[in-house]
């Protein structure tokens, strides 16, 4: 018996679920071996001790049985059991407590089994949901037990009306399908009957139409010949009575007593007979032409259950309808049928009159429709052909048909397993079996499909000179080693036992390791994974629990290689203790394990060729290996005389007709409990394998890492995730490089590195990018480093000096539509490794503040001012160092006569400290000397002042935007600006940053739509549901609730990614700034908050700010708080926002540094700190020459704050307040800021402070000029 472990996979035990916590608890404990001591013989402590220990031995079973129970239970249940002495009389409490007989609840599921129903919810639920209630009932009262048949009947009962035709057709097979099976008939009818689908027609065709096949009659025109002989290969229709219902009323037409001269039958003359007379005679051909006549043809409709016309001059020998029929078209609606007479049609292809008895006049269908079942019902046979349409009077088959069904009412049905299959292996070749096979070798495949040694492998064309891209990626290798003659003669008696790693890239799930086992007797191959190579020893126990219990035979002999994993001391007692023996190989002699060593190699040869097939990333290793292993173990294999080792092991020829692809593209069906009525029906992901435990497919969304089991899967086996050009596994780059320095190349190999997330086949297409146009990028920055003034020179080192490092960095830079502008390669000094006060002394970055942005733009939509954008090149070159810096020479571009040269940077170069701070002292002498001056509020804003008129410069790093009313000075200073530094002008300012600038009629909107989509996108969450809030009102987080993230990494991306956006969206700062506060240790509930917060990003994707020309350019704030409502540390969170005239230009939600007393000291501060930015506000309104010569009117809820601020003397309640905090007092007397009094609903900052509702939110949104692009009179998106 095992030592005792914790109790895992268990939920606990509560007032709601005692029978599954019993069924499971039970089977926990008979494999623990401590049922005896709870239900057994065992329930009674022995008496006394004796010689064997009975007695300890018993108190330890009972312990460990005591503590299983205990810690599946909840804890108001532990109070039941708290005095309870022995696990028996524990589990008796417990059977006492929940599962004694209630009738009350008995009549109340007998009640709700009468009148269960399917209505709208899914098949598996609606299983569920009975067979629970019949199971409650069963244990509730044993003697009245349901049976499997009668839960069937049940469910039969309530299923939907559309389920019936198929229960009538499973009803009629002659073995009826177990519970389970018709269950998972019935989940699949959906999925089939969209598998089985036809062509979707439009308009008016759409009308009386299935999804069958079609022909058309036409008149005899002469100019065809009548074509004789046609080989009839396949079939419909069968004798039997008419069972369209149609009326026998023939009119008042007399009858004709006579015989035929025709077709020799009674009741008819020549000239009415529908066939001729010879045994295959054909009476009509129909030919689909390329445009139809749907007024004098007639389609031929194998969905119509009677022949049908809407033109009521066709019919002769009218008479009225007596019926109750309707017809029924594909939109549901009903057309009443009015007469039924007869018609007479000319065939194509002979001159004989075809009369239709039994014709329906229906006024308001378009069409003339000729029901296949009708005329099937007189006995006759209808050929469908790829070109055209046949009816014959009798036919001889000469072939056995590929598929059976038969007719169901008025229609053919076949079974639906055999469509199911049908349709799954359309298109079929070899290629694609051999790929399904696991890339089995093409003479192995034929003699597979000669000896029909597989079901479901169909008959295929085998070419043995195949040659296969991916076996010639996995499968290359040397000669194989003899192997041993020995052979084991039972199952378990012989096992090799092997490790395979450490592999580079961990799997999905953090495997890098894995353990094979191999019977010698049948080659049946286990697999294991693992994290470390310390858990082969577990693995072992695992694998022997596993295949002894399967097999029923017990392990006779392990052989192994030296390894330290095999030989440890509690590994060779395990191996004692099971009386295995343990062989060893010799040192250095491989060859001793051979049977491992080469089914691994084997394994990782499919695996290989299955990845590179599809190219698929390496991180799926792990699932590859498995699928390998799956599908070599039911491959006949030549040493077993052509048996696979599943057959060979478990005497059962294994079904292969279910194998896919692995690695391609699959759409997996969502069920409807699990998605809304507009969202998508499937997920698309990738095949990655097979369930060992259940009957589907294992497949892998990518994107969001999920992995779904599912039977209900479409698959896109030519398909693959990732393209060729992208899809370069790790291990086969390395293996170029390695390559490449053993034969001595000098290339330069560059290749852009791929982001396995991104769909290659989505509607954002990844172009390929080839590696030419990289060396052209590689070679115009060496030929900028070197030509700006010898920026780079080859020397020799300089010993007090350090030499840094140096890398290539590539980029593709876009256009604003997306495309491709041009391959982007730059050349950058790792400076993390320079030493301060060594190699730089002071850093700055000439950035400008994104408010000042946001002013900027407000300025130039309000005087309806151009906004030119210029970029830098080679910013950083432009600037001599102070600094003598030696780097190593880059990557291929090494000096073959020098190897041992580095390079001395004269000038400053991407990525080293001072760099930066180089390119700002350049740019401001430059713009200095041309009149500009620099703005104290913003030391990246620049100002020319002449004569009223202003130009103004804003730098951020190598972006430059230009503005102003000075047209004369601005074109001036671009030329300028294109003479000294090499510029390049884009034109109108339309992206910045990440910013999305349109200009309308109405003034510039500021957004970020694309980078929202981007975000969702990466973290896949472009397909959620949307949500109208970005918190939940009145929602209160705490640190310490939930549990620990596994991995806080992708919290921090998101949290990080967020803050970004929220430059431009203020509706989500408050929401944002909240969930930032929890960056050092997440929680789950966390990540549902920002998973919430993208969902409403999506919502509001094309969400920007608008500002307007025209309006009052005055500034305004308001400036809010909400008391201790941090739940953690109880401080407050402070929220204020500022506009110029309408337009939100800055903003802030943060929480206090420090706890506050009173409300009216939390709303002081926020009134401090947004004292604070007018004041800069100020500044810089009046750098950009518009003067702010009135208070800013400062807008708060709390009058005490106000008067607080107004009233120059100190309280005793205010005295604990900090000094800095008065600055607002000092404001307001300098009359800088007027506070005023608003009421709390219309205070707009309250966007800042918490969570508001619905209605609430959205009218503060719209107050902060927050709106969607369309309303901007925007079209398209970014």
């Amino acid at each position: 018996m095992g030592d005792l472990q914790v109790v895992g996979g268990i939920k606990k035990l509560n007032n709601k679920n005692y029978n599954t916590w019993a069924t499971c608890m039970e089977s926990y404990l008979q494999g623990q071996d401590l049922w005896e001591v709870v239900g057994g013989g065992e329930v009674t402590q022995p008496a006394t001790e004796d010689a064997n220990g009975i007695l300890r031995k018993w108190k330890i079973k009972a312990g460990k049985a005591m503590f299983a129970l205990k810690t599946t239970i909840e804890e108001e249940i532990l109070e039941h059991i708290r005095d309870a002495k022995t696990p028996k009389e524990t589990w008796d409490t417990f059977v006492t407590l929940f599962s004694k007989r209630n009738d009350t609840k008995l009549q109340l599921l007998e009640n709700e089994l009468l009148s269960m129903a399917q209505r709208d919810i899914a098949v598996a639920q609606y299983f569920h949901k009975v067979k629970s209630i019949c199971r409650e009932i069963s244990e509730l009262d044993p003697t009245a037990a349901i049976g499997e048949a009668r839960i069937k009947r049940i469910i039969i009962h309530g299923l939907r009306p559309e389920y019936r035709g198929f229960v009538t057709a499973v009803q009629g097979w002659p073995t009826q399908p177990s519970l389970v099976e018709f269950e998972n008939l019935l989940a699949g009818q959906k999925a089939i009957a969209k598998q089985m689908g036809g062509v979707s027609l439009k308009g008016e065709e759409e009308a009386l139409y299935t999804s069958k096949s079609r022909g058309t009659f036409q008149r005899y025109t002469g100019s065809e010949s009548k074509k004789d002989g046609d080989k009839v290969k396949n079939y419909q229709g069968k004798g039997g009575p008419h069972s369209g219902g149609a009326s026998k009323n023939s009119g008042n037409s007399r009858k004709f007593d006579g015989k035929c001269y025709n077709c020799g039958k009674m009741g008819h003359m020549a000239k009415d007979s529908l066939f001729a007379t010879e045994e295959e005679e054909l009476a009509l051909t129909v030919i689909t032409p390329e445009r139809i006549d749907y007024k004098n043809d007639w389609i031929v409709d194998s969905g119509c259950s009677n022949h049908m016309t809407g033109d009521k001059q066709k019919l002769q020998n009218l008479s009225e309808y007596n019926g109750g029929r309707v017809v029924v078209t594909a939109d549901n609606s009903r057309l009443p049928i009015t007469h039924i007479g007869k018609t007479i049609v000319t065939p194509r292809y002979n001159t004989n009159q075809v009369q239709l008895q039994d014709v329906y006049h229906v006024p308001g269908i378009k069409k003339n429709l000729l029901s296949m079942a009708q005329l099937t019902s007189s006995g006759h046979y209808v050929l469908f052909g790829p070109q055209d349409v046949k009816v014959y009077r009798d036919v001889k088959i000469s072939e056995t048909p590929t598929m059976k069904g038969r007719r169901l009412e008025s229609i053919y049905v076949m079974s639906a397993e055999s469509a199911y299959v049908d349709r799954t292996r359309k298109n079929e070749t070899s290629d694609l079996w051999h790929m399904r096979l696991g890339h089995v070798s093409y003479s192995k495949l034929s003699v597979m499909v000669k000896k029909s040694m597989l079901k479901g492998l169909p008959q295929l064309d085998v070419r043995t000179d195949t040659v296969c891209a991916g076996c010639q990626y996995g499968k290359a290798h040397q000669l194989p080693y003899d192997e041993s003659k020995f052979k084991a003669k039972e199952p378990l008696e012989f096992v090799h036992f092997d490790v395979f790693g450490p592999v580079k890239q961990q799997s999905i799930s953090g495997m890098r390791y894995m353990v094979t086992f191999i019977d010698d007797f049948s080659r049946y191959v286990w697999v294991f994974f693992m994290k470390e190579k310390s858990d082969t020893f577990s693995k072992f126990k695992e694998f022997r629990d596993s295949a002894e219990g399967e097999v029923g035979k017990k392990i006779c002999c392990l052989r192994t290689d030296n390894g330290e994993e095999y030989r440890s001391n509690e590994f060779s007692q395990y191996l004692r203790e099971c009386r295995i023996r343990h062989q060893y190989t010799c040192a250095n002699t491989p060859q001793q394990n051979g049977v491992a060593e080469r089914k691994n190699r084997y394994l990782a040869e499919i695996y290989r060729s299955m990845l590179h097939a599809k190219n698929v990333p390496g991180r799926f290793w792990a699932e590859a290996m498995m699928t390998a292993a799956f599908v070599i173990n039911k491959l006949p294999q030549p040493r077993l005389g052509f048996v696979s080792p599943f057959e060979k092991l478990w005497n059962i020829k294994p079904t292969v007709s279910y194998f896919r692809v692995f690695g391609c593209v699959c759409y997996v069906f969502v069920p409807d409990h699990l998605r809304s009525k507009f969202d998508k029906k499937v997920v698309r992901c990738i095949f990655v394998g097979y369930d060992s435990q259940r009957k589907g497919w294992k497949c892998c969304d990518p994107i969001s890492g999920r992995c779904y089991t599912s039977r209900n899967v479409v698959f896109d086996e030519a398909s693959s995730w990732w393209s060729s050009e992208k899809g370069v596994l790790p291990d086969s780059r390395e293996f170029g490089d390695k390559l490449q320095q053993k034969m001595g190349e000098h290339v330069v190999q560059l290749q852009i590195s791929s982001d396995e997330s991104e769909d290659p086949n989505g509607d954002d297409v990844e172009q390929r990018v080839t590696q030419n146009s990289w060396q052209t990028g590689v070679y115009e920055r060496r030929d900028r480093c070197t030509s700006a003034k010898s920026n780079l020179g080859y020397c020799t080192k300089d010993k007090r000096c350090e030499t840094i490092s140096c890398k290539w960095v590539y980029k593709i830079k876009r256009r604003p539509d997306g495309s491709i502008e041009r391959y982007k390669a730059r050349l950058v000094a790792r400076g993390f490794s320079q030493q301060y006060g060594l190699d730089y002394d002071e850093t700055f970055s000439p950035v400008a503040k994104l408010t000042t942005v946001r002013v900027l733009l407000a300025l130039v939509a309000n005087k309806d001012w151009n906004l030119w954008q210029m970029d830098v090149k080679n910013t950083f070159l432009h600037r001599e160092l102070d600094r003598e810096i030696y780097m190593t020479q880059p990557m291929g571009f090494q000096s073959q006569d020098h190897p041992e040269y580095v390079c001395k940077l004269r000038k400053a170069l991407y990525g080293l400290k001072q760099a930066p701070r180089a390119w700002y002292g350049k740019i401001v002498e430059f713009l200095t000397k041309s009149g500009y001056s620099v703005t104290p509020a913003d030391s990246s804003l620049f100002i020319k002042a002449n004569e009223c008129k202003l130009a103004i410069v804003l730098v951020y790093v190598d972006e430059l935007l230009i503005t102003g009313d000075d047209e004369a000075e601005i074109l001036q200073t671009k030329e300028n600006l294109s003479v000294r530094f090499q510029m390049k002008e884009l034109g109108q300012l339309k992206h910045f940053l990440g910013l999305e600038v349109d200009r309308t009629h109405e003034g510039i909107f500021l957004c970020q739509q694309k980078y929202a989509k981007d975000l969702l996108k990466r973290f896949g969450m472009l397909e959620c549901k949307s949500t109208s809030t970005p918190m939940e009102p009145n929602i209160k987080m705490c640190a310490h609730e939930g549990k620990d993230l596994e991995d806080a990494t992708m919290y921090r991306q998101l949290v990080g990614s967020l803050i970004y956006l929220t430059l431009t969206r203020p509706d989500i700062s408050y929401a944002v700034g909240v969930m930032s506060r929890y960056m050092q240790n997440p929680k789950k509930p966390h990540l549902e908050a920002v998973r919430r917060i993208l969902r409403y990003v999506k919502n509001t994707i094309d969400y920007g700010l608008l500002y307007k020309k025209g309006e009052d350019c005055k500034l305004v704030g308001y400036c809010d708080a909400d008391y201790a409502g941090d739940h953690d540390t109880r401080r407050s969170t402070t929220g204020y926002v500022f506009k110029l005239g309408s337009e939100t230009i800055s903003w802030c939600s943060k929480r206090q540094p420090t706890v506050s007393l009173s409300t009216t000291e939390v709303e002081y501060r926020a009134a401090a700190m947004a004292a604070q930015e007018s004041t800069w506000l100020i500044h810089l309104m009046n750098n950009l020459h518009q003067p702010v010569d009135y208070a800013i009117s400062l807008y708060c809820d709390n009058q005490s704050a106000i008067r607080l601020a107004e009233n120059h003397v100190f309280h005793a309640r205010t005295k604990h307040v900090e000094v800095h905090y008065h600055f607002v007092r000092e404001k307001v007397l300098q009359e800088e800021i007027e506070m005023r009094q608003i009421k709390t609903d219309e205070q707009i900052a309250d966007l800042f402070t918490k969570s508001l509702s619905v209605g609430k939110f959205e009218h503060f949104r719209r107050q902060h000029g927050v709106i969607q692009r369309m309303e901007a009179n925007i079209e398209g998106e970014c």
